[in-house]
């Protein structure tokens, strides 16, 4: 098993929070409340109303849970690949269809571990009171807003959300994986063992915008079913009853409305995830190979 790729992917999933979670909060912003007219205007209200505190709200647990579902997805990808191999034969080497699969377990995973987390982090930064504006926010913080919800809504509650997250995230995760290994396999000379860094740094800018493009629409479900009722009664049964009535009251253009923010901030955010993930899994393996 590929111990490393576990520990190597929560790296760099922490380094891709920190870079990227205040353009994230714009995005669950403008797709779960219509008194933002787009991306700017939200930035700049965010601004006026709640200062740069108001981009980074709910930060505390993603940065902490992050290591825990890019270990799942790194790892799980890395071992479904060494699976796929040896059921090949020894030696054999993993097809495109191989990268995607596992790509899809990987995404698949993370779900069980990452929903309660991202739940709590789309409903914090959702919050739009503060001090500045004297009206009280309903969560005081991440692990206020996490017990709230676990004895208002159940267990349950906590995975509200789950099944579009899976679905989003699934093939999100193989785009995004087989985008990569396609770019570093065409970019890489043949017979070099080690990717250059410019290619890493490329292959991964593009692998989180090709991944995005992909899991955007069912993004938006997922935001919409975790915030239902948080504001009033519940309007959405599941999730199809959400798809149906979004695309009855706002049209189909609403599942790509936050495209543009979601792919400005994935490539910068899988520049360094894909960066520090190979720097950490290089170290890591270096350093299990010394003699003692």
């Amino acid at each position: 098993m590929h111990f490393a790729d576990f520990f190597a992917g929560s790296f760099g999933g922490a380094c891709g929070v920190a870079v990227g979670y205040p353009l994230d909060t714009v995005k669950v912003r403008i797709q779960t409340q219509k008194q933002f007219a787009g991306i700017w205007h939200c930035i700049v209200t965010t601004i006026k109303k709640e200062g740069v505190h108001g981009f980074f709200k709910g930060m505390a647990l993603p940065i902490t849970t992050i290591s825990m579902t890019s270990s799942v997805v790194f790892g799980t990808y890395r071992n479904c690949l060494q699976c796929l191999a040896q059921i090949r034969g020894i030696g054999a080497p993993n097809s495109k269809l191989d990268v995607f699969l596992s790509g899809l377990a990987a995404g698949v995973a993370q779900v069980s571990v990452m929903s309660p987390g991202d739940l709590v982090k789309v409903r914090l930064q959702c919050q739009t009171e503060s001090k500045r504006s004297g009206l009280k926010p309903r969560y005081s913080g991440p692990m206020h807003c996490l017990l709230s919800v676990a004895r208002d809504e159940g267990i349950s509650g906590l995975y509200r959300g789950a099944l579009p997250l899976a679905f989003r995230d699934g093939p999100s995760f193989a785009t995004y994986f087989l985008t990569y290994s396609t770019l570093c396999s065409l970019l890489t000379p043949a017979g070099q063992k080690e990717t250059e860094w410019t290619v890493v740094l490329l292959s991964g800018g593009l692998a989180g915008t090709a991944g995005w493009s992909v899991g955007t629409p069912m993004d938006v479900i997922k935001a919409r079913l975790q915030m239902d009722g948080v504001r009033g009664e519940r309007r959405y049964r599941g999730l199809v009853h959400c798809v149906t009535e979004t695309v009855r009251n706002e049209g189909p253009g609403i599942f790509f409305r936050s495209l543009g923010i979601n792919c400005l901030r994935a490539f910068p955010v899988n520049m360094v995830v894909f960066a520090v993930y190979e720097v950490s899994v290089r170290v890591l393996r270096s350093a299990s190979v010394e003699p003692l």
